[in-house]
C-alpha cells in the first residue's frame, strides 16, 4: 500500500493515481477502525472527561443556596443522609442506656418493662437508620438524560466515533498531504508541509484549551441561567453536541498562524498590510469568540479571545521571518509606487492621447 508520498518527478497515470488513492483509502480506513476501537474501549473515561464540566455546575456543597428545584432535591438527600448517620450511633447509644437502667435494682416492673421496650425500639431504630444512611444516594453528579431505548448506545457510539477522529487525525492529515503531494512544486511544498504539520497541532491545542478554560464556564453559565424557573434536565444527545462544536470550532478558530502564514507565503498580503490593519483584524476575531462563546459572560468571550489575539501577532511575527523579498502582493494598498511614476512620462502620455 502506498504510505510513502510519491515525488513530484514521478509520472503516474489515472489508474495508478485511483490505486494509490485506494490505497491510502483503505490505510487511513485501517488507522481509524483502530483509533475507534481502543476509543470504545474507554469510552466511559471519555464520557466521564466530557461530562466533568456539566458536573462543576452543581451547586450542591456550596453556601450559597441553589434556586434549582432537583439540585435542591440532592441536597435535601445529601443532608438527609448525613443527619442519618449521626442519629444511628446516637440511637444506639440510648439503646445501650436503657439497656444498663432495665439491669438496675430496685426499678418498680413497669418502668423495667419501659425500660426494655424503650431498648427494643431503639435499636430496631438505630438498624433502620443504618438501612437508610446506606440507602443514600452516592451519585449524586449531574448527567446527561436518555429518552430512548437505543440512545445510550447510539450516543456512546457517536461520541467515541468523534474521540476517534480527533485521535487519528494526524495520520489523516499526513495521508492527505501524501496524496495531493505530486502536484506541488518544490517551492510549494516547502510552503505547504509546515502549514500541514501545524494544523492538527493548533486543532489539539485549541480543544485542549477549550475544555478547561472556555468549555466550563460556558456550560456553567448557560446551566444556571434562571434555574429557578425550569427544571433543568440535560439531554445527552444535545450536550454532547454542544460540546462538539463547541471544541471544534475553537480548534477551527486556532488555525490562525496557518491561515496567516499561508496568505503571507503565496503573496495574497504582506506583513505590513496585516500591522496596519491589526484593529480590523482584532475586531473580527472578538466577533467570531463572542460567537464561539454563546453566553453574554464578558470573562468567557475574553478567555477564548485573548489566545487569538497572542496566535495572531505570533503568527505575523513569524510571518515576517517565511515573507517572500521579492513577491508582488496583491492586497498591499501601498501608495509608494504611485509616487515613484513620472510626472513628465504622464503628461506626454496625456498629449499623445489629445493627438
Amino acid at each position: 500500500m502506498g504510505i510513502r508520498p510519491v515525488g513530484h518527478d514521478d509520472r503516474l497515470s489515472v489508474v495508478e493515481h485511483l490505486d494509490e488513492l485506494r490505497s491510502r483509502l483503505i490505510v487511513s480506513l485501517l488507522v481509524l477502525v483502530a483509533s475507534f476501537c481502543v476509543c470504545y474501549w474507554q469510552n466511559d473515561r471519555i464520557l466521564e472527561w466530557i461530562n466533568k464540566p456539566l458536573e462543576q455546575t452543581q451547586n450542591l456543597n456550596g453556601k450559597e443556596r441553589s434556586e434549582d428545584p432537583l439540585e435542591q432535591s440532592v441536597r435535601f438527600q445529601v443532608r438527609v443522609g448525613e443527619a442519618m448517620r449521626q442519629i444511628g450511633p446516637a440511637l444506639e447509644g440510648a439503646s445501650k442506656t436503657f439497656a444498663e437502667l432495665e439491669k438496675a435494682e430496685g426499678l418498680p416492673p413497669d418502668v423495667s418493662r419501659a425500660a426494655k421496650q424503650s431498648t427494643r425500639d431503639l435499636q430496631r431504630a438505630a438498624q433502620a437508620t443504618r438501612i437508610a444512611a446506606a440507602a443514600v444516594p452516592t451519585n449524586t453528579k449531574r448527567q446527561p438524560v436518555t429518552l430512548g431505548v437505543a440512545e445510550p448506545f447510539v450516543t456512546t457510539f457517536t461520541v467515541t466515533m468523534y474521540a476517534s477522529v480527533l485521535l487519528a487525525l494526524p495520520f489523516l492529515l499526513f495521508q492527505l498531504y501524501a496524496f495531493v503531494l505530486p502536484a506541488f512544486t518544490r517551492e510549494e511544498r516547502r510552503v505547504a508541509l509546515p502549514l500541514m504539520s501545524m494544523v492538527p497541532v493548533l486543532f489539539i491545542c485549541g480543544v485542549l484549551f477549550g475544555y478547561f478554560a472556555a468549555l466550563p464556564r460556558a456550560v456553567d453559565f448557560l446551566q444556571n441561567f434562571n434555574d429557578d424557573a425550569f427544571d433543568i434536565l440535560i439531554g445527552a444527545k444535545d450536550y454532547y453536541r454542544f460540546v462538539t462544536l463547541f471544541l471544534g470550532m475553537v480548534g477551527v478558530l486556532f488555525q490562525i498562524p496557518v491561515g496567516v502564514l499561508a496568505v503571507t507565503r503565496l503573496g495574497l498580503v504582506s506583513t505590513k498590510f496585516l500591522r496596519k490593519n491589526r484593529g480590523y483584524v482584532l475586531l473580527v476575531l472578538a466577533i467570531l469568540a463572542a460567537v464561539v462563546t454563546p453566553t453574554p459572560d464578558p470573562v468567557t468571550m475574553l478567555l477564548a479571545l485573548a489566545p487569538l489575539m497572542i496566535l495572531f501577532e505570533l503568527s505575523v511575527q513569524l510571518s515576517r521571518i517565511f515573507e517572500p523579498k521579492e513577491s508582488r502582493f496583491r492586497f498591499d494598498f501601498d501608495d509608494d509606487d504611485d509616487d515613484d511614476e513620472d510626472p513628465a512620462a504622464d503628461g506626454s502620455q496625456a498629449r499623445d492621447d489629445l493627438d
